[in-house]
């Protein structure tokens, strides 16, 4: 298994000799490498078997250095970046040809983002080239919000784990480019969207791709716990697969069920905040994933704040 540790020092030198590291961001955690090494890169999607079409997320230390990689940030955008910089947001922005075709899926635009966990920002601040840096779990699974998430999965494919702690959003970050003169949303996420229209004004929201996406976390399919995932009304869903025997777990919002076992139900936040649900949202799920259950059923949230982005993961896990 991979060492976890705080050494920012042992995590620079092994990603400038080529390999993979764990990385926290206040997201979730990242497996980074070299986003100017090709064979890094290539790395990150053997490790992960993830798909070269999918593209990868370009992380950086600050605003000034983005340039170093993109050509130029279109107006709206630069507004975003100032306003939410370091943050859970993702822009696609055009390319320089420093950075490779693979990161990019042969894309002429690149994702970027700033983050702000002090952990990996001053990491990445030592480090004369960007990362790559998808999260940090095999392709299509729950992202992982802990250190010991990476290591369950990936720790005998890499050699260090940073450790930040638990991820303090706990949703990927939102990715925002621009779509024909429109300010679009590709990706909902830890940043709300309420929060982005106060800045640039109404925008397009385009989440979805069967293949080919234009930007990262476009699939359909994602996120997913290993046991069937089922979304409805609880209430129902539960009388229904009681009925029929089928032994299940729940996952709800706030709402607690007395005649259910306790062992078998999780609450995200039983005060029903939707900040504190985004954040245990993953690791909720990873948890009722290794229960001896057949089943997981869950509930939508209510479509404000970040339960939008709680939505779209809940849907794409629940996609078979």
């Amino acid at each position: 298994m991979a060492i976890i540790g705080k050494d920012i020092s042992e995590a620079k030198t092994l990603l400038q000799q080529g390999q993979l590291v764990g990385i926290p961001t206040e997201t979730v955690y990242g497996l980074a490498g070299n986003a100017l090494n090709p064979d890094a890169v290539a790395l990150i999607f053997a490790t992960k078997n993830r798909p070269d079409f999918d593209p990868l997320i370009l992380h950086t230390s600050s605003v000034e250095r983005v340039h170093e990689f993109v050509t130029q940030i279109p107006f709206p955008l630069d507004l975003l970046a100032s306003k939410f910089w370091p943050g859970p947001l993702t822009l696609l922005l055009p390319k320089k040809g420093i950075v490779p075709d693979l990161v990019t899926s042969g894309l002429d635009t690149v994702a970027v983002r700033v983050p702000s966990h002090p952990l990996t920002n001053k990491l990445l601040s030592e480090l004369d080239f960007p990362l790559a840096a998808p999260s940090a779990n095999p392709f299509g699974y729950i992202s992982p919000t802990k250190a010991s998430h990476v290591n369950d999965q990936l720790g005998d494919k890499i050699a260090y784990i940073l450790d930040g702690g638990s991820s303090e959003v706990g949703l990927e970050s939102t990715i925002v480019g621009m779509e024909e003169g429109e300010v679009t949303i590709y990706r909902l996420g830890g940043l709300e969207l309420n929060a982005i229209r106060e800045v640039v004004g109404e925008v397009k929201v385009m989440t979805h791709s069967s293949s080919n996406p234009k930007s990262p976390g476009m699939l359909k399919s994602h996120y997913s716990p290993t046991k069937p995932f089922i979304l409805g009304k609880l209430e129902e869903l539960i009388s229904e697969y009681s009925t029929k025997g089928i032994p299940f777990a729940v996952l709800s919002f706030h709402q607690k069920f007395p005649f259910l076992d306790q062992a078998i139900q999780i609450q995200l936040s039983q005060r029903g905040d939707l900040n504190e649900a985004a954040k245990n949202l993953f690791a909720a799920m990873r948890t009722l994933d290794t229960m001896d259950v057949s089943v997981i059923l869950a509930e939508l949230f209510p479509e404000e704040g970040l339960g939008r982005a709680i939505n779209d993961r809940l849907r794409r896990a629940a996609v078979q």
